[in-house]
């Protein structure tokens, strides 16, 4: 009975451990100010960006825009000429907007807590769009790093004035160590147009129990072996 005991609560406490927790803080980028990130005053909790990447809502991304180092930014959408179907991310609320082809720079954030060998699920929404005021076809996709590690999105095909649609992403990445860097880095064509990366929803758990797990697994297992020989060896 002892035995079984300590398998029960072993087996509750490996339970307990293989609930993944959220690594990301405001993936969700509720906190912070509307403008060009890293610019002006304009921050983002929990991330880093020194580059043409805006924080915008589904209202004032194609009425008003928001501010910039070259002055207001929009992009084409339902309320300034194109009925392209932009609007909020399918999470609502605000999103991130990364130029992928001028003064293009990551936008950052160091993850901690992370056990190095241990594999993560890393999931975001995302889509391609194209800045109000220019005219032409252009391409979108993010490049995604952890640490050393980086996975790129598909290359979306976007039409003059157009919007892609929201999608989601799911990358699975392996830790090196208890702290890394992850990165979003939009990429887009031609340079001129120009096209916008739009990011939401960011999300990192561990995809599997933590090593630690499996070694309580391992020991509850051996447990119950120990038990059965036990009751095998008081019946003969």
């Amino acid at each position: 009975m002892l035995a079984l005991s300590a398998v029960a609560a072993l087996s509750a406490s490996v339970a307990n451990a293989a609930v993944p927790g959220e690594l990301i803080v405001n993936g969700g980028f509720e906190t912070g100010n509307y403008g060009q990130i890293g610019w002006g005053g304009h921050q983002l909790q929990g991330w880093n960006s020194n580059g043409y990447n805006f924080l915008f809502n589904g209202s004032n991304v194609d009425q008003g825009g928001v501010q910039g180092s070259y002055g207001k930014l929009q992009l084409w959408g339902p309320n300034n000429g194109s009925a392209n179907g932009l609007g909020a991310s399918p999470v609502g609320g605000n999103f991130v907007a990364a130029d992928g082809a001028f003064e293009i720079a990551p936008l950052s954030q160091t993850v901690n807590g992370l056990v190095a060998g241990q594999q993560y699920n890393l999931s975001f929404y995302w889509a391609g769009a194209q800045q109000q005021g220019f005219s032409g076809a252009t391409t979108e996709q993010w490049k995604v790093s952890l640490g050393n590690q980086t996975l790129s999105t598909e290359v979306k095909n976007n039409v003059n004035h157009g919007f892609t649609g929201w999608q989601k992403e799911t990358f699975t990445f392996t830790a090196n160590s208890t702290s890394e860097v992850l990165s979003f880095l939009a990429v887009g064509t031609p340079a001129g147009v120009p096209p916008f990366s739009l990011l939401d929803g960011v999300s990192m758990v561990a995809s599997v129990p933590e090593p630690q797990t499996w070694g309580m697994m391992g020991l509850g297992l051996g447990l119950v072996g120990f038990a059965a020989r036990r009751r095998k060896a008081k019946a003969a």
